[in-house]
């Protein structure tokens, strides 16, 4: 390897697994390869839902085994979940899942004491139920909060267990609702109106912030040479994956696609409106100053969860089938908090489409085209929406993510859109990741150059429009009830 060129170890962590992406920076090179991937899979215990914390540890032990030496390691996962730390450093037991029933009705008592627009006014998230702050209200009476002393989200607890060292990646805590988009720094109007103590959060860093390094112990399970570095980098998944968007100027809207779609615009500022917060849309923090701004959908969780009921059939026959059955027959709300559990997830679907006087998709396939009819409109909803709300037009849609390697959902994308759709790269977040790493070693320059590099570097597939858009819209009516 030439002197040049730097060895990266991206740690992504999805909602489904993990995996240890070693990249490889020269001034005009970018390679990714994959060294370890692991399932992540919750387990349900007689408390909830929980993520199941050590075994996702063990697979970071293990990827960074088989990654080798590494200039830096990064860490960067799903938002929102956290662990709580005793007085002593020690894990209160195992994280609670996003998609755990604790916080059923749990904002309603939150807007009672600081109302939903008071509320995005100051912190500009979108309603989720799951939350971090609807999290903490919902754990208030618990012996668990009571006894703990840091509250560390995933990302940074596992960054704490590999250095010994604590704190707190902005970008995944402007998902918590505890965060001020305009000063980038905690909103303490907010936890203190709510009874949350901001002392349980370690410090916050920024990306590209050093984040210590690893421990002896860690050195010595994975046979590294220390000492190794551990840097900060969007440690919120979808801030490493927008970081990676192989865009040019700034007329780009992005889809980040996986078990979530997450869909919108790269905006200077937050967008704070009361239309804003009608619409669902969320500001969340990114790389250099910038905000993400978009709105959550269900994404391919739909299909995930379908074939996973349908016994894991071959998924590309699937797609096929899929591609041949009829257009826009049947679609529902891909975002509606409905399809937020696992299980039956078939059944739902066809529930959904007899409430609401479709035709009733049967078989596999046509359940299939369902969803990705669906997700194809949820994302013309909301790039046509977004553009409106922040008054920023784009000419092009970059699609980055596991969804980039379904070809059937990038052409739907385009066609619904009526935009051209750029689809890769596929491991956004990871290189997303890299890069940060690589820029705060000084091997890569700002955000345009980072993006510049990827353009150079990684394949990437362009879909056009096809057939127009009306038909888009009257199915979009339909859906609405108009």
């Amino acid at each position: 390897m030439s002197a040049a060129v730097k060895s990266y170890a991206a740690v992504d962590l999805g909602a489904s697994s993990g995996r240890v992406m070693v990249g490889r920076v020269g001034p005009d090179s970018l390679e990714l390869s994959e060294a370890h991937r692991f399932a992540n899979r919750p387990v349900r215990v007689p408390e909830g839902l929980r993520w199941d914390v050590l075994g996702l540890y063990a697979g970071v032990l293990e990827g960074l085994r088989a990654a080798g030496q590494a200039d830096s390691v990064g860490i960067d996962s799903w938002a929102v979940d956290y662990g709580l730390l005793d007085a002593d450093g020690a894990l209160l037991g195992n994280p609670v899942h996003y998609r755990d029933a604790r916080t059923e009705g749990v904002a309603e008592k939150v807007w009672a004491t600081v109302p939903a627009g008071e509320l995005y006014a100051a912190t500009g998230l979108q309603y989720a139920p799951f939350n971090t702050l609807y999290q903490l209200t919902a754990a208030r009476s618990t012996t668990q909060l009571a006894q703990a002393r840091r509250l560390l989200l995933m990302p940074d607890l596992l960054t704490y267990w590999l250095t010994g060292e604590q704190g707190t990646e902005l970008t995944n805590a402007s998902t918590t609702q505890l965060i001020d988009p305009r000063t980038r720094d905690w909103s303490h109007d907010i936890a203190s109106r709510l009874g949350i103590d901001l002392h349980l959060f370690a410090p916050l860093r920024r990306p590209g912030d050093p984040a210590g390094l690893l421990r002896e112990e860690v050195l010595e399970e994975t046979g590294l040479s220390g000492p190794v570095p551990v840097t900060a980098v969007g440690s919120h998944d979808t801030a490493s994956a927008v970081a990676a968007v192989p865009a040019s100027g700034e007329r780009f809207a992005y889809i980040c696609t996986g078990t979530w779609s997450l869909a919108g615009l790269e905006l200077d500022a937050p967008v704070l409106t009361e239309e804003s917060r009608a619409a669902n849309f969320t500001n969340e923090l990114g790389l250099d100053g910038t905000v993400r701004y978009l709105r959550n959908i269900m994404g391919l969780w739909l299909l995930q969860e379908c074939v996973r009921a349908w016994g894991d059939p071959d998924l590309g026959g699937l797609l096929l089938e899929a591609s041949k059955a009829p257009a826009l027959r049947s679609v529902v709300d891909a975002g509606d908090a409905a399809f937020l559990a696992p299980g039956r997830m078939p059944q739902r679907i066809a529930e959904a489409c007899r409430v609401s006087g479709q035709p009733v998709p049967e078989s596999p396939a046509e359940v299939t085209r369902c969803i990705l009819d669906s997700l194809a409109l949820a994302h013309r909803k909301a790039v046509q929406d977004a553009q409106r709300l922040a008054g920023h037009a784009v000419d092009v849609v970059h699609v980055v993510g596991g969804g980039t390697r379904n070809a059937l959902l990038c052409q739907l994308t385009a066609d619904a859109c009526g935009l051209p759709v750029v689809a890769g790269p596929t491991e956004a977040a990871a290189l997303g990741n890299v890069l940060v790493q690589a820029r705060a070693h000084g091997l890569v320059g700002d955000l345009a150059g980072m993006r510049r590099l990827l353009v150079r570097t990684q394949p990437l597939t362009r879909y056009e429009p096809r057939g127009g858009t009306e038909r888009w819209r009257v199915a979009q009516d339909r859906l609405a009830g108009d």
